[in-house]
Order: C-alpha cells, then structure tokens, then sequence
C-alpha cells in the first residue's frame, strides 16, 4: 500500500509543479483537468504526509524512552502516535476506496406519491421542500423539470434537477421508498395513517457519457398545465420523450420554449437509461455482496417518518433521530453521513474479504 501511496504523492507533486507553470494556463481544459485530479488526490495525499510524519515521530519517541529526563515524556508521545498512526492507517483505507465515477455529478430526482391517495401526495411535497432546503443549505440550485400537482397543494409526481459540487455523493443513497405516519389534515377523527412516496436519484449524464440513438426516440408536444387545468400554456411546449426500446417515457414542461423543454427531456431520459444500465450491470455482478445502503434496495422501505412521536427512522443503518421537524427542513448531514459511513464499512469488509 505504501508503494502506491507514494507514487500519489509523486503525482500530486507533479500537478502542483505544473499547475505553477505559466504555460500551463495557455491550455483551459489542461488547467480544468489538473485542478479536478488535484481536488480528488488532496485528502488520500495529506492523510499519507500526516502517517509519514507521525511514523517519524514515533521512532524520534522511541529513541529518547531510555532518556533519564524525557523519558515520560517520550513514552506519552510513542502511545499518542501509535493510536495517531491506526486511524490514519483506516482513514487512508476508506481513501483509496474506488470512488464511485458520478459522485461529482449533478442530480435528476424524481419523487412519486406511493400508498396513501392525498395524505402520499402532500408528503411527496414535503419531501421535495426537505430535499430542496437541503440544497439551499449547501448553496446547490434546485430546478424543477416536471410537475404534476393536485388541489389540495400536493404532487403525484415530481422531477427536479439539483446542481452542486458532489451532489450525486450525498444523496444517492436517499432513493428508496419513504414512509409517512401522521395524522392528515383531511382527518376529522384524529386518526393516524400511513403512506408512501417513492424517490429516485438519478446522476445527471452527459451526452458523452451515453449516447442514445435519434431512431429509438418519438417525441410528442403537448400544453402544459397546472393543478386543476391552471397555468395553461397557449402553445403546445411541453415535450414528452418515449425511448421505443425500453418503454421508458420522461416529460419536461417547466420551460417556456419547446426547444428547452426537449433538451431537459433528453438529459432526463439519458440519466433514466444509463442508470438502468449500470443498475443491471451491478445485479449481474455483485448480486451477491451488494451494500444494504447501496441503490440495490431502492425497491423497499428505507425511512420512516414518525410525526406523533417527532422520530425519524433510517432502517437501513438502524439511526432513529428525535428531532423529525429539523430533519423536514432539510438538516440531512447526520442521516447522509450515518450512509456513507455504513456504506464504506462495508466496501471495506468486501475489498478486505477478495
């Protein structure tokens, strides 16, 4: 391990010499790419520097132990950096974990109201507000691609595109099934129901990044509306996407032009598709050895959020939270943090067992 953590350190030595020559910034996207492979080698290279110093401070400890006057003192810094030296030692393990390839990426979320008729369909809007007070919080942009309201201020369906730096890193574990207990508005007798709505996350693609072929694709136009027939649009600019050899349809009808509409559509079905395709590539794989927090549990309960008794309820890591009306307006990091640790334990435990 320390024969590859040397040559990243060399190569992070490199960058920094070239990213401090002046020719080096004739070329923008040479500049681009240093910078990015720069930001993902710091944190493993500074983790290797801090264990390269402690490991000379644990010989420099070791040699004045015998020392009549520094003797103490030397012990107490040989214990202190031995217990520095171990869990540097596992930080540097999680860091050279693979990194998921779309963990810098953008994301498409889609929230669909599950189980629950009205009582699903404002929860899946309360969910949208969590996730979008969440980005707020870390200055990410929130747009909304698609909608489908209805007329008590709820969604059936929503589709919206979060741009931020490691976006796709903090929330790809939050697709799953998400579950409400509460008592709804419409209820007289004070009874508590139970409901669901659905979440996706999807990182965004690029055209590079998958290509789609033009004759697989039928395009419709259609005027977009609001929740009882408002808002709608005296021209047809609302686009709907079907791909002929999945099935898969997407709709976007936020923007004005058709033309915008359509491109929104097209990063839509891209992201749906490649997602599919990764998805199946992981099933025929890692079916086997495949993470508990990881996307292969979309399908099933991951949260419950209890409004009676103000709880939150991760089942997936066993984290229940008593402070639900935080958690609804967007305070995520204890949760997400709680995930990515879970889910690098065990990439450990599987990279450790190979």
């Amino acid at each position: 391990m320390q024969a590859k953590l040397s040559a990243l350190d060399l190569r992070f030595s490199n960058i920094e010499a070239q990213l401090g020559a002046g020719e080096t910034y004739e070329d923008p996207a040479l500049v681009a790419k240093l910078n990015k492979e720069q930001r993902e080698l710091e944190p493993v290279v500074t983790a290797y520097r801090s264990w390269l110093r402690r490991q000379q401070d644990l010989k420099d400890a070791e040699e004045l132990m015998g020392d009549p006057e520094l003797g103490d003192m030397a012990k107490e810094e040989f214990q202190q950096a031995k217990e520095d030296l171990a869990r540097l030692e596992d930080q540097i393990r999680i860091l050279l974990l693979p990194r998921d390839p779309n963990d810098d990426k953008n994301v498409i979320v889609e929230i669909r109201a599950g189980v629950g008729g009205e009582e699903a369909a404002l929860f899946a809007h309360s969910l949208f507000r969590m996730y979008s007070m969440y980005a707020d919080a870390r200055r990410w942009k929130v747009e909304v691609d698609s909608v489908s309201e209805t007329e008590l201020g709820g969604v059936k369906e929503i589709c919206f595109t979060i741009e931020g730096d490691g976006a796709y890193s903090r929330l790809k574990f939050e697709s799953g099934v998400h579950r409400v207990q509460r008592v709804p508005e419409t209820e007289s007798g004070g009874r508590i129901h139970t409901s669901t709505a659905t979440v996706a996350v999807l990182p965004e693609v690029d055209e590079v990044d998958f290509e789609l072929n033009p004759a697989d694709i039928e395009m419709q136009v259609f005027r977009s509306s609001g929740a009882g027939g408002q808002h709608v649009n005296k021209t047809s600019s609302a686009v709907r996407l079907i791909h002929k050899p999945t099935g898969t349809v997407v709709e976007c009808q936020q923007e004005r032009s058709q033309f915008q509409n359509r491109d929104k559509a097209m990063q839509l079905l891209r992201s749906r598709l490649y997602e599919e395709k990764v998805r199946e590539q992981e099933e025929s794989v890692t079916a086997e050895r495949r993470s508990q927090v990881g996307t292969g549990m979309r399908n099933e309960r991951i949260r419950t959020y209890n409004f009676p008794q103000g709880r939150m309820t991760d089942h997936r890591i066993g984290l229940t939270l008593y402070k639900l009306e935080n958690v609804m307006n967007g305070d995520l990091d204890e949760i997400i943090d709680g995930l990515i640790t879970a889910d690098q334990a065990e990439r450990l435990k599987n990279s450790q067992d190979t």
